[in-house]
């Protein structure tokens, strides 16, 4: 039995830094996208392929539920709050720069849906980004908790925790400590 480990405060840091440069970045893109881009039109940046096209979405991807904001914001607020307390037990730095990801984006699109019009919790996001053959315009908070869910989705079939111990599902098998774990030194102890 593994004896209970005290918080990797650098896996800590490194969720909350992560998720304040995703956050400060997205908000400074979409400051820019306010600021200089024709809403509702399409602007073309390599072709076909990419375009600038400037919309407020005020519902979900694909701007489904447009009626709806107000979940999205609790929705949202819950994931973050949720992140922030996994964040203390994370052993694991490619968990901490899944979290850190998915924080600063979910973070980034929160922040428009209290910042944004029409206001009261229900603010628009702005999203910009098309890619030709993609169904719907994003941003890169999206971006960043899309990319953040494929790496959750392949870190839990590799069967590596958030304590930074690798699973396996061989019968008797002991769990094996994560070669990504975090640097700091932990002592272990059996319990008989």
């Amino acid at each position: 039995m593994t004896a209970s480990r005290g918080v990797a405060w650098r896996l800590v840091a490194l969720i909350v830094g992560l998720a304040a440069v995703v956050w400060a970045v997205d908000l400074l893109v979409k400051e820019w996208v306010l600021a200089t881009l024709p809403e509702g039109r399409q602007v073309q940046v390599l072709g076909e392929v990419l375009q600038w096209h400037f919309v407020r979405n005020p519902g979900a991807a694909f701007s489904l539920a447009a009626g709806m904001t107000w979940i999205f914001t609790l929705i949202s607020a819950v994931v973050a709050v949720a992140v922030v307390v996994v964040a203390f037990r994370v052993r694991s730095l490619p968990w901490a720069i899944v979290l850190g990801c998915l924080l600063g984006g979910v973070v980034g699109n929160l922040t428009d849906r209290i910042i944004r019009e029409p206001g009261g919790l229900q603010g628009h996001v702005i999203d910009f980004i098309q890619v030709w053959g993609f169904p719907a315009i994003f941003n890169v908070a999206d971006m960043f908790v899309v990319c953040a869910m494929g790496a959750f989705i392949v870190l839990v079939l590799r069967g590596e925790g958030i304590d930074g111990v690798r699973r396996t599902d061989e019968p008797g098998a002991e769990p094996e400590p994560a070669a990504e774990e975090s640097a700091e030194p932990e002592a272990r102890s059996s319990a008989d």
